[in-house]
Parts: C-alpha cells; structure tokens; sequence
C-alpha cells in the first residue's frame, strides 16, 4: 500500500508539472541574452489619434479585408509559430492579453459588431487546445485513474486576420484616412474524417476556417505599442505590431464593404477566386477613384 501511495503521489506531481510547463510555454534565460536591455519598446506609447468631427465626416466608408499571413510582408505578424522569450506573434500577444484581462474578447460567431464577450476557456475550446482527461489503468496498483492531457495551441493553424475598418474622407484637412475597428484572428486547419487512413489523407481531409474572436482594436493600440515585431533588416530597429498597422505595412484584400444586403460578402454575390479579386480591386479602386475625384484639375 504504501509504495502504491508513492506512485500515486509520483504521477500527481509528474501530471502538475506538465501543466505548468504546457501553460508557460516560454522559457526564460537565466542571463541576459544579448549585449544590451532593450527597454524602448516597452516603453512606447501608441501615437494618438486626431479627434473626429462628425461635421468634418465628409465621406466614410467601412470594408472588411483578410491578411493572410503565409504572405512574406505578413510574416511578422505570424511569426514565431513557437513562443520565444524575446518575442511574440501578434495573436500569441493578443491571447495573453485577454488571459490576463488586460483587454476584452468578443464572440466571432454572434457578430463583428462586439455585442457579446467571449472567455478565454471558450477561445481554447475553439482552438482546440483544452485540457482532456483519460481513464487509464495503473501497472502497479491495478486501479482506474484519470490522466490529465495536457491541451497547446497550434499557433501555425491562425493563418489569416480579419481586419474591420473605416475610411473616411475629413472636410477640414482635406485628405483620406483610415482607421481600423477591429482584428478577428481566424483558425485554418485540416479535419481528417473517420476512417481515413495517412495515404488517403490529402483525400479524406477537410480544410476549415473558424474565426476565433474579434477585439476592439482602439483597446489593444497601448498593448500592440510595447509589442516588438521583428525587423528582417535590423534587430536593433525593431518595429511594434501598432507601427505595422498604422503605417499600412501588410497586404490584404478586402472581402466585403458595408452595402444595404446586411452588408454581405464579395462571395455571396461572385463566384470564383478570380472574379472575387476583380471584385475587391473593383472596390479599392473606388475608394481611390472618390478621394481623386474630388479635386478639380
């Protein structure tokens, strides 16, 4: 009984300490890991927007567009797939921040209009990432017990972001700007069906896209402003994640602009990849087209 007891006790801490390791995920250095502190980042602060009018508001106009982020000029909003400690993806950063409550997370399958919140636990469920328990047989003591799987998220699988945003034309500086609303990270994954077998699969999978949640964007500039994103031309230049967005520094295309048919999508009403990029350059061309002709020549 007693040496029964000890290995109980034994797979209880082994079970604990996967846990905590599968919750950390990033292993500090015991030294500092570089010639400098970079302190900079950390200490930025997100450059303040002008305020609005809604008499200046001559012309505004919403869209949708994705960033797929498998794009080279994307890359560093999708990397590391694999949490390092001097740095952090875009989502990985945004999934901390809603953990630990320093910002709101909202339910993609409701709306993109942030009228319900989502948990944290119901984002991993989603991501498929949560904790499972399975009833196993002891060798040695012959007993039923539960083992705790611990659950990781895939961080490769969030291949695309979904960006809400607005332009607007201001009568009293005379230009067009845009700002972006919201960012809903969204999950691509292969679900392989029953019965398939691994030379069957590229037949048998099926590929899917989940968006995972939607966050206000306004909220996370302080959060995205102390958040380095890696600079392929200098490390000791390093980039925020806010300085991507606010200086346009991603490609995309859009997928649907605000319009009288509950704001439906480019696909709903064209079919066909090649035609859906006609389509969302027609729509970028008319944005163009409305800030260039209102000048007289």
């Amino acid at each position: 009984m007693k040496r029964a007891a000890i290995f109980l006790a034994f797979s209880v801490a082994l079970v604990s300490l996967a846990i905590c390791s599968s919750a950390q995920d990033i292993k500090e250095p015991l030294v500092n890991d570089g010639i400098y502190e970079r302190e900079t980042i950390k200490q930025r602060i997100p450059v303040p927007y002008p305020h609005l009018r809604e008499a200046d508001m001559m012309w505004t106009k919403r869209v949708w567009r994705i960033v797929d982020l498998r794009q080279r000029m994307n890359h560093p909003l999708y990397f590391p797939t694999t949490r390092m400690h001097d740095r952090s993806s875009l989502v990985q950063r945004l999934m901390d921040a809603i953990k630990y409550n320093e910002i709101n997370a909202y339910d993609a399958d409701v709306d993109d209009e942030f009228s319900a919140l989502i948990s944290y636990d119901q984002i991993l469920t989603k991501l498929d990432a949560r904790d499972r328990e399975r009833a196993d047989v002891s060798p040695i003591t012959g007993r039923d017990t539960i083992i705790v799987i611990p659950g990781s998220i895939n961080w490769a699988e969030i291949k695309q972001l979904e960006i809400k945003e607005e332009w607007y034309f201001d009568r009293q500086y005379s230009t067009m700007h845009v700002r972006i609303i919201g960012i809903c990270p969204i999950r691509v994954y292969t679900r392989i069906a029953q019965g398939a077998s691994d030379d069957d699969f590229e037949m048998q999978g099926e590929t899917l896209r989940s968006r995972l949640f939607w966050v206000y964007y306004p909220h996370a500039r302080s959060i995205l402003a102390n958040t380095a994103a890696f600079n392929s031309q200098n490390d000791a230049q390093r980039n925020s994640f806010d300085d991507l967005f606010f200086k346009r520094r991603f490609s995309s295309y859009i997928v649907a602009e605000s319009n009288v048919h509950n704001n439906r999508r480019v696909n709903e009403y064209v079919f066909g990849g090649l035609p859906n990029m006609q389509e969302s350059e027609r729509i970028k061309e008319e944005i163009f087209s409305w800030e260039h002709d209102v000048w007289e020549y």
